[in-house]
């Protein structure tokens, strides 16, 4: 199955869109990391602004170490940062850091999507890795019920991404209202923001449609496989 060409042929579309999504936030990110903002502040400022203006308190911001490490860790209400979206006085560094700070604002909010989210990730983790293993195991062994039960489980995956891409794209919505109305960026400055945040944005679609189709691989190939069993 590993080697199956349906795989690709199946997938090609996500694969492609993960090709060009990675290629547009890199192209996004370098352009837009070069242009400083007339606020003159850094990301850590950025999002400290950002969440103040809207009211959100009790949220740490600290550095951590690597490239585009950006997250926001709900869990212990900090909001971590790469270095150079901590240290940058660019507009890439703004937009990023303000795009984590919007999630911490649904967390305040308690926006509904994010819960879900947050209550999915341990069953979506165990379902990325545990699905796999049980849907090969099942066509290992020839044992229809289990190869079931492992597209069952890769689906916690799936869902995990459909709940993800509107928590995203809320939370990009939140930065770029929160930038503008703060004095953070000019309306003048707010496109290349909107391209970088856009850019990322594009990441979780085609990750989302990589596993919709990964999910539609399985599904033909244990309905292939059933009809053989009968």
């Amino acid at each position: 199955m590993i080697f199956d060409p349906l795989y690709f042929i199946v997938l090609a579309p996500g694969i492609l869109l993960g090709f060009y999504a990675q290629w547009k936030i890199s192209s996004a990110y370098n352009r837009a990391s070069r242009i400083a903002t007339r606020s003159g502040i850094n990301g850590a400022e950025a999002a400290a602004h950002v969440m103040d203006g809207a009211g959100v308190r009790g949220v740490g911001i600290e550095d951590i170490p690597g490239q585009l490490t950006d997250h926001y860790d709900p869990s212990a209400k900090v909001l971590r940062l790469s270095p150079d979206v901590y240290e940058g006085h660019s507009i890439a560094s703004v937009g990023i850091a303000a795009h984590e700070a919007g999630h911490a604002i649904q967390d305040a909010r308690r926006y509904a999507p994010l819960v879900v989210r947050n209550a999915v990730v341990p069953l979506a983790n165990f379902g990325s890795g545990a699905g796999w293993i049980v849907i090969v195991l099942g066509f290992a062994l020839q044992m229809t019920g289990l190869i079931w039960i492992g597209i069952a489980v890769f689906s916690l995956t799936v869902i995990f991404q459909l709940v993800n891409l509107p928590v995203e794209f809320d939370a990009s919505r939140r930065a770029k209202q929160e930038l503008v109305r703060t004095g953070i960026i000019s309306p003048e400055e707010l496109p290349e923001v909107r391209r970088v945040l856009s850019a990322a944005a594009l990441t979780y679609v085609a990750a989302t449609l990589t596993s919709i189709l990964t999910l539609l691989y399985f599904l033909m190939r244990a309905g292939a496989f059933g009809r053989r069993s009968d």
